[in-house]
This record gives C-alpha cells, structure tokens and sequence, in this order.
C-alpha cells in the first residue's frame, strides 16, 4: 500500500530507516512491507474509499501506539495512568501479567538492535522471561495473530541470539478489547473509529446486544526462528530489488 517510487532520498531514508554510527540501516517493519498482505486488502476492499481506509488505519495505529506505550511501561514495573479508551484491555494484561509471573528487563524494553551482516536494524518490544524460558517479546494489537509477525521476530532473534547464548524462543502478546453479544456468540470491535461484528457462528436472525467492553489476551510462542529467517531474508532482496535507485544513491547497494 505504499508508493515508494513517489518518495523523495530524504523521505525514504526517514521513513524506511536509521541513521546509526554514521551508517543508514533500513528498519525490519519498513522491510516486510514489500510482503503482500491479504487481510489488509480486504479491509480496503471492503470500505467505501482508498482514503476512508488511511484514515482508519491511522487512528488505529495511534490507538495501538498508546496501547503499546502503557503495555510496555506496565511489564517493566512503572506506573502509569491508563487512559480509559483502552482501560479494559490493560486491566485483562495486568491479570495476564500476574497470572503467568512475566519478568521483562527494563533496559530491553523498545531497544533498538542491528544486524550488522545482513545490515537492517530494528526496535524490539522487550526481552521477556515467561513460563521459565527466555525471548523476544512482540506486542500487537490486531484481531488475531497473522503469520508475518513471524518474520518479523525472526529477524530479531537472528541479532539477539549472539548476545544472549540462553535466548531460547519468541513470543507474540496480543492485547485487544471487545464487546460479546448477551444473545449469541457475536463479538463487536471498535478500532479506528471503524465498527466490526464478528458472528462467530451466530445466524444474525436477531438484533444484537453489546455487553460490556471486555480485554483480550493472547500469548503465542514461536520457538523455531531459522526457518522464518529465510523468510525475512527473501523478503529483503526483493525490497532491495524494489528500492534499487534510492539504495543506490545512499550507497546501501
């Protein structure tokens, strides 16, 4: 969904990476970008206007961010005031917290790393203890946990695994919120402004019902990193292969 050939250097080496140590690596996210991604093509397939979909995907992604902030502060011990907009959602990660003893180090949380070989760099979300193992920690905010996410971690882990000989697995931690219908199995989700119910085998011969908003949590593992890093590496050299002329002229390739 993104014109790359529209952007001028400058914004592509903003928008696309870091500058570190004098050096520009491009971000892990910016990336996996070049992967097609269906479940967005069906949001915007099924939306009135190209830009009623931007504008969706914008607030949900300052919605996320906010989510993301407190999630972050609240595994690395802080208080924070939580806004009520996501209230639900963040008192059902605190009970998560509690209820599986999650230890996350402070100085790991939103910590940038680079590969140096492959040379891309990236932020990770923490570095968590978890049910006695050790990984990579990566909040999300979406409906549902998608496959790419496990390019994504991959690409961190192949940096952190040098630097930490017990680093052992990834996790994906999803926090949402919803509402559950009194009558059916129905669940609506409010996000970006934009309303969608979910039947979840309901008939929808009725009129729904919303109880209250509810937080959803989910903790996914993701143990087996090598097969996926082929994955983000194949996805690289096409970026690279997209983004020619702009890597050549910041001297990339």
């Amino acid at each position: 969904m993104i014109d790359r050939s529209s952007k001028t250097l400058q914004e592509f080496i903003d928008d696309h990476g870091y500058i570190i140590n004098g050096r520009w690596y491009p971000r892990v996210t910016s990336i996996l970008d070049i992967k097609a991604k269906p479940a967005l093509y069906r949001f915007y397939g099924g939306l009135s206007s190209f830009e009623e979909g931007e504008n969706i995907k914008n607030r949900s992604a300052e919605e996320g961010t906010l989510v993301h902030e407190v999630a972050e502060a609240l595994l690395s011990g802080k208080r924070v005031e939580v806004p009520e907009k996501i209230a639900p959602s963040i008192a059902s990660l605190l009970e998560f917290i509690r209820d599986r003893k999650i230890q996350v180090d402070e100085d790991w949380v939103e910590h940038r790393i680079i590969n140096h070989k492959e040379r891309y760099s990236g932020t990770i979300d923490a570095l968590a203890l978890i049910d006695g193992k050790f990984g990579v920690l990566d909040i999300k905010t979406s409906q549902e946990i998608y496959r790419d996410y496990n390019l994504q971690t991959s690409a961190y882990f192949a940096v952190l695994k040098d630097e930490f000989d017990k680093l052992q697995t990834r996790w994906i931690l999803r926090i949402d919120q919803t509402q559950k219908c009194l009558k059916c199995p129905a669940t609506l989700r409010s996000k970006g402004g934009r309303e969608k119910v979910r039947r979840n085998g309901s008939n929808g011969d009725h009129e729904h019902v919303w109880g209250p908003m509810q937080g959803e949590i989910e903790l996914k593992e993701f143990p087996h990193w090598q097969h996926d890093f082929e994955g983000f590496l194949g996805a690289k050299k096409l970026w690279e292969w997209e983004n020619k002329a702009h890597l050549e002229k910041i001297g990339y390739l």
